[in-house]
């Protein structure tokens, strides 16, 4: 008898020093998050409340950024920022080119004249003449306007290049605090795992529990370790994404300051479509190329007028002089340009209708992100208010029965298994929330620091919940 009651003693004691084994440090250095589930004196009905997403990882770094400071960033050091705005310098430059006058021609010619009859004085008799072209105000007037919608064309793109880039960064940012929130979450699980294996083990060698509970707890021990090391490598891997959408800028150990599970909110569907006509940069684009087709396509009709230049000259020999001056014209008598101007009327139906089709594959595309938007925000909600919160008060009405003793491990590593692929919904449904409301600030054309016409922002509240 008192051996029996020895090792009840044992148990118990093992049951009460099981907090601190959660406060161990997990192997490599790295911190675990304590587990501060005491053994209740009556089995709980509701589990203690806690925040539905565990904390992230964060681990100590040089230099830790937010998402303004690598939106700046990424701004100031991207390359293909620089060769948009290439883009825009050569469009400008091509202005000045359609403005420019056309160049004079001179000629210069050396003869002698020799004389045959009497009388005739023989010497040098050099001959110059210049040429001036004229154009016509009209076809300047077209031109000039060409280039102009050329350099529209070319700083619409350079803007959509801009919120294209924003949006990569904004999501490498959410893959990364996704990561970091998996990794909390996995160690987590494994330091919890510990503390249930170090429970198995002091029940069996005292002989209340069967030998299997502690292969069974060994088990997932180690598929806890093998969770974790993954998570890791996948921050890590994140990581690097984020810094090559960022720039070089940009250092190779870093933090990141922020939260997933802050909530964008995004306007109603109606004033998301009107937003998105006027001011999508790459619809604007479209539009300038088309208008500078149609345009093209009055100027080389302009082109079949008769060219008109003067010309003057001189020629000077030995006894007199001669001057002359006069028009030169070129007559469109054999080519009236009709191949040019099919070019141009065909390109500019290409424009247009690649312009209906891209609105209407962007409407599109925005009525998916919308309505993805929805169904990510409604996920979130049902995980953070009802299924994460039942999973935990599961969890901890069969610790307190595996404990006492009435139920098996194997119901203990139900309910954990549970809440775990609970939490794991909850942080992937928050992570596609982020990623809907990036798709639609996209479609908005919206970039840092630049204006993208009547388009709203999209705020960012936090949680309510």
């Amino acid at each position: 008898m008192k051996t029996n009651k020895t090792l009840t003693w044992v148990a118990s004691l093992s049951f009460v020093a099981a907090p601190a084994w959660a406060a161990q440090p997990a192997p490599g250095g790295a911190p675990a998050t304590p587990v501060t589930r005491a053994a209740p004196a009556v089995a709980p009905t509701t589990a203690p409340a806690r925040p539905a997403t565990p904390p992230r990882a964060v681990t100590p770094a040089a230099e830790t950024f937010d998402l303004h400071q690598l939106l700046s960033l990424a701004q100031s050091t991207n390359k293909g920022v620089d060769a948009a705005q290439a883009n825009v310098d050569a469009a400008t430059a091509a202005i000045t080119s359609a403005r420019a006058y056309p160049n004079p021609q001179v000629e210069v010619m050396y003869g002698r004249l020799s004389g045959k009859q009497p009388g005739v004085t023989s010497g040098n008799a050099p001959s110059y003449a210049i040429v001036q072209k004229f154009d016509y105000p009209q076809q300047r007037n077209l031109r000039e306007a060409m280039a102009g919608r050329g350099l529209e064309a070319s700083e619409a793109l350079r803007q959509s290049f801009r919120s294209d880039l924003a949006a990569r960064v904004k999501m490498s940012y959410y893959q990364v605090l996704r990561r970091e929130t998996e990794l909390a979450a996995a160690k987590e699980d494994l330091t919890l795992m510990r503390q249930i294996q170090e429970r198995a083990k002091v029940r069996v060698e005292v002989g209340e529990a069967p030998r299997y509970e502690l292969i069974k707890a060994e088990t997932e021990l180690l598929a806890a370790q093998k969770t974790q090391q993954t998570a890791e490598l996948r921050v890590d891997q994140a990581k690097a994404t984020l810094r090559q959408q960022v720039g070089g800028g940009m250092p190779a150990h870093f933090g990141l300051a922020g939260n997933l599970g802050r909530a964008p909110e995004v306007p109603p569907l109606p004033i998301l479509r009107d937003t998105m006509q006027a001011g999508n940069a790459e619809l604007n684009q479209r539009r300038m190329e088309l208008e500078r087709a149609r345009l093209g396509v009055d100027y080389q009709r302009s082109l079949r007028w008769p060219e008109v230049a003067v010309r003057a000259s001189t020629d000077r020999q030995p006894d007199n002089n001669v001057s002359q001056i006069g028009l030169v014209m070129t007559i469109p008598l054999w080519d009236r340009r009709s191949g040019p101007v099919g070019e141009a009327t065909a390109q500019a139906t290409q424009a247009r209708t690649a312009l209906e089709a891209r609105e209407f594959e962007l409407a599109q595309e925005l009525e998916t992100a919308y309505r993805q938007y929805e169904i990510t925000q409604a996920q979130v909600t049902a995980l953070e208010s009802g299924i994460v919160r039942e999973a935990e008060s599961a969890l901890g009405v069969a610790e307190a029965a595996y404990r006492f003793g009435e139920r098996g491990i194997l119901d203990y590593l139900d309910a954990q298994r549970v809440l775990r692929n609970a939490r794991s919904e909850l942080i992937a449904a928050q992570y596609e929330q982020q990623v809907a409301a990036i798709q639609i600030e996209k479609l908005m054309s919206t970039a840092p620091g630049t204006p993208a016409g009547p388009a709203p922002s999209l705020p960012v509240s936090p949680n309510p919940n």
